[in-house]
């Protein structure tokens, strides 16, 4: 729901994508075939040499990247999880990006911008000489094409509204100049997290098909690398656009490989067969703190984990859909539930400390806009938590069960696959839920398939995170009325809404927050909209997760965090990293017979599969971090 998610879901990260295809044995022999594809050595004038899988082997410089969410598509109109998000800011550029330092808004392709005195009308002045990769012109026109369906095109606006709906026009006065019209003033209009797009190439692209259109070959972009290869499930190659107009990239080769398992992904980086290892696991990170050539970083980060609830499935029309439990649209079945989740447990025993209890949507490293309910939190307490369920009618029957109205508490709570901290967190609150006479079902499935449950409200509690955006209007957005699903052609289709929350005055604080400049007027909105979410108890928020990566610091240096004080070096809000990472020395690994270069194997595979010097995996996840995303 995250990252993200989700996150993508917002950025959805240790939210991650949905969808999985686990397959063993059988997909070993291919795997294998592949891996002696990529490891080929190149021929003696240093060019890729034929192999006998017909896949080129790379003879260039690669920086590998280990991840456990998958891609759920390569299309901005409809990826959302957050390594789509990732992938997405690889290919293209935006008109301006969060700084490395501290998520200010700087220069992308727009190098200046001027506000009109009341705030309505802003003028973009943008790069000259960019090209896109087939070597047409970049121009203002592609950034008006690329607003104008995001705000036309059914689909591309489902994923854009929430920048694009306050415009009201959008020109060019000449190619290097882009001008848009607000109907109210508004405060993220250098937040316009829009992907620019190639009007030759998308304008051939109906709206009929842009919820399908792949987008996974002959992809034309500007930004600092380019796709050369997408194996859904297994990996994704982007070679070095050296023309760049913000410098090329240091390394010829960017590739991300989808691991399953944690234990593998962490075994791969020891033996020297990725670069870095991403969303491990504190416990499996503190493992490799002490192995020569590795760092670990622990970074605080933007996502934050949640169980998500029911709150009444219905379309943006008000049609109920799903299946979900009618108690929890009782407020104190809520908050009861809330009151007997443990918090600190759940730091301490699932993160193993690397993160802080959570209040507020807004995730404290935007300090200015992070909530707290300070002395007034609700405290993990079960004798409580059962008296608000005596006093709200909830009867203990002679099975420890609960029921009011001849329904039972009984609920199914469904968790990811792809995160070893959701399965803990789901098995946690199912026992504390059991010592209130609430008896829970806990699933696991796949990110793809929770989406998808998820849309159609067919679930009762879920558990899920999100990766919040340096500006609070998206996360807010997602609470609204209107992101609930909606139908089209007799089909359910999810909006952002994961909880079908929906209140009139929740609605109010996010439409008076669009519209205000002043950011400590505008930050106090903030912090009253997510107040109410909390006193509302829209969703019971777990905690706020350190991101853990570790890479190989014997090979390659240059990483930029982000922000500058203890951020993380990947997946960030811009390529600022991916763009820095160099070479520290020639690193050990299969050396390019022509060139020396190395050759980073990567792991491509599905489940685990243990072959006398390698692990292959194989596996498909979900959103928002992640976000931990949509994780």
């Amino acid at each position: 729901m995250s990252s993200t998610p989700p996150a993508p879901k917002s950025w959805l990260t240790n939210q991650s994508a949905r969808g999985l295809r686990a397959r063993i044995a059988a997909v070993a022999a291919v795997a294998l075939s592949a891996l002696a594809a990529m490891a080929a050595p190149a021929a003696a004038d240093g060019s890729p040499s034929a192999t006998p899988g017909g896949t080129p082997a790379r003879s260039k410089t690669s920086f590998v990247i280990g991840v456990k969410q998958d891609i759920d598509s390569l299309n901005p109109y409809v990826g959302v999880v957050a390594s789509a998000f990732d992938m997405y800011q690889l290919m293209y550029d935006y008109l301006t990006v969060s700084s490395a330092a501290d998520f200010s808004p700087a220069p992308s392709l727009a190098q200046s911008w001027d506000t009109s005195a009341d705030g309505k009308t802003w003028t973009f002045h943008l790069r000259t000489g960019v090209k896109w990769s087939d070597g047409v012109d970049l121009t203002a026109k592609d950034v008006v094409y690329t607003f104008q369906r995001a705000k036309t095109d059914e689909t591309a606006n489902g994923q854009y509204s929430s920048y694009v709906d306050n415009i009201t026009d959008i020109s060019a006065p000449d190619a290097a100049t882009v001008v848009m019209t607000t109907a109210k003033p508004s405060p993220i209009m250098l937040r316009l997290a829009v992907p620019i797009l190639p009007e030759h190439v998308w304008s051939k692209i109906s709206a009929a098909d842009a919820a399908t259109f792949a987008n996974d070959k002959g992809v034309v972009g500007s930004g600092p690398f380019q796709l050369a290869e997408a194996k859904k499930g297994q990996f994704y190659r982007f070679t070095a656009n050296k023309s760049y107009f913000d410098g090329a990239p240091k390394i010829d080769e960017l590739v991300f490989g989808v691991f399953a398992d944690d234990s593998a992904l962490a075994q791969a980086l020891r033996q020297g067969e990725i670069d870095m290892a991403q969303e491990l696991p504190a416990a499996i990170a503190e493992t490799l703190r002490d192995k020569p050539g590795i760092t670990v970083n622990d970074a605080q980060y933007y996502g934050f984990n949640e169980i998500g609830y029911n709150l009444g499935a219905a379309t943006v029309d008000g049609k109920a859909i799903g299946d979900g439990h009618p108690a929890l649209r009782d407020k104190q079945v809520r908050l009861a539930i809330d009151t007997a989740i443990d918090r600190k447990t759940l730091v301490d025993k699932v993160l193993n400390g690397h993160g802080v209890p959570a209040s507020g949507v807004i995730p404290p490293i935007y300090a200015d806009l992070h909530w707290n309910p300070g002395t007034d939190a609700r405290v993990f307490d079960l004798a409580k938590a059962n008296a608000i369920l005596d006093a709200a009618g909830y009867v203990e029957g002679s099975d420890g069960v609960r029921a009011k109205d001849g329904r039972k508490l009984e609920l199914r709570l469904f968790g990811r696959d792809s995160s070893e901290y959701s399965k803990q967190t789901t098995e946690y609150v199912r026992s504390w839920l059991k010592d209130i006479g609430i008896k829970v079902t806990v699933s696991i499935m796949s990110e793809d398939n929770l989406t998808t449950v998820l849309g159609k409200g067919d679930f009762d509690l879920f558990e899920w995170g999100w990766v919040v955006e340096p500006d609070p209007d998206f996360q807010l957005s997602v609470m609204t009325c209107d992101q609930r699903s909606y139908e089209e052609d007799g089909e359910i289709a999810a909006g952002w809404s994961d909880s079908f929350y929906c209140n009139p005055k929740f609605d109010e604080l996010y439409a008076e927050q669009q519209t205000m400049i002043d950011a400590k007027a505008r930050a106090q909105v903030v912090k009253d909209a997510q107040k109410l979410l909390y006193d509302d108890v829209a969703y019971s928020l777990t905690y706020y997760y350190n991101q853990t990566e570790a890479y190989r610091s014997d090979r390659f240096t240059g990483f930029v965090p982000q922000p500058s004080q203890g951020g993380i070096l990947a997946f960030q809000y811009g390529t600022h990293s991916y763009r820095s990472i160099e070479p520290v020395t020639e690193a050990p690994g299969v050396k390019d017979a022509g060139t020396g270069t190395t050759i980073v194997v990567l792991i491509v595979a599905g489940a685990v599969v243990v072959l006398a010097v390698l692990v292959l995996v194989i596996v498909l996840v979900r959103r928002r971090k992640s976000a931990d995303d949509r994780e």
